[in-house]
């Protein structure tokens, strides 16, 4: 099989193929490609070395999967010539996820939405993906009525620009600003870009995409985006308000036997997410699981994943290997 890596040098681009290593799938020509600047260095894949190439030598290999993490400009102007030379995309960016005739897929949740005839498939957001992971059984069982997140972002989600500035304010470093503000010793709610209604591009993808993955557009759901000084993964306060009776001793059940979830749940003994044990892992770690007694049916939880694992590089190859369970490549 042949697989392109479009963003090949980038931060996710690397943990797509340190992912693609570990979870060993089958890859008998590996085409690292990026932008024009980066042609020609030299990139590892399982103890070989190649060199990247430009994106459109990529598209004329005609590769059977091509892995997109390099932006939406670049997945808007490439994706569709992979597709239409056979190529099934699995794109990282923001560029399709809310494109109609696109599956958005999370394979614990909805792998059903895959086909034959949909070449472009987009892998949703990273503090979506953790979220869908958790509520999908309980809205199966439950149905969901409203959602309330607060989500507390590693600063990998913005990028090496992001790392390398806290790194400095920690060394007592001078350098560039990938944020307006210092991001040591503070966090401010500020992710993506601010629209007009007065939220942000990170908290409208945390309403529309999790609509679209449930495949439940009546969940009403608001969001608040945090950023924070950890690298670990991102974390997220959810409290859920059902339309359901539940038995919290039933609902943890249910969580513990889902797919990709770990229940961490024992605060008398100090057991809950963090990011600093959900780093390098390719669970959703979900704890403080109790019941939300304001409102009917409510419930609060804590839920934490590993942003650049599950919450792009993991999900992309998982996606990746659905195609080959269901013999689409």
């Amino acid at each position: 099989m042949k697989i392109a890596l479009i963003g090949a040098t980038g931060l996710v681009g690397q943990k797509m193929i340190q992912v693609l290593e570990e979870r060993k799938l089958p890859c008998t020509d590996f085409l690292p490609a990026a932008s024009e600047r980066s042609v020609g260095k030299p990139v590892q894949f399982m103890g070989n070395t190649y060199n990247v190439c430009s994106i459109e030598d990529a598209v004329k290999a005609r590769p059977d999967i091509a892995l997109f993490s390099a932006g939406a400009r670049v997945s808007r102007q490439w994706a569709e010539a992979f597709a239409r030379v056979g190529t099934y995309v699995i794109d990282n960016s923001s560029a399709w996820r809310m494109e109609d005739a696109i599956p958005l897929v999370v394979p614990e949740v909805n792998s059903h939405v895959l086909s034959a005839g949909k070449k472009i498939i987009a892998n949703p957001n990273c503090s979506t993906i953790q979220l869908v992971v958790a509520l999908a059984p309980l809205h199966r069982a439950f149905q969901i009525k409203r959602l309330v997140i607060s989500t507390f972002q590693s600063v990998t989600g913005t990028g090496v620009a992001a790392v390398k500035q806290l790194d400095n304010e920690r060394a007592g470093v001078s350098g560039n600003m990938a944020y307006p503000y210092p991001i040591d010793l503070n966090c401010f709610p500020h992710g993506g870009e601010f629209e007009t209604d007065g939220y942000t591009t990170e908290e409208t993808k945390l309403v529309n995409e999790s609509r679209k993955i449930l495949e439940d557009n009546n969940i009403q759901v608001t969001a608040t985006v945090v950023r924070i000084p950890v690298k670990g993964g991102h974390s997220e306060s959810v409290n859920v308000e059902f339309y359901k009776e539940f038995d919290i001793v039933t609902l943890r059940d249910l969580l513990a036997k889902a797919p990709g979830l770990v229940v961490q749940d024992d605060p008398g003994n100090n057991q809950y997410p963090m990011p600093l044990f959900a780093m390098d892992k390719d669970d959703v770690f979900v704890g403080r699981i109790r019941r939300d007694n304001t409102v009917t049916n409510g419930l609060n939880m804590w839920v934490v994943s590993d942003n650049l694992r599950k919450g792009a590089a993991t999900n992309a190859v998982q996606i990746a290997e659905l195609l080959l369970e269901k013999g689409l490549v």
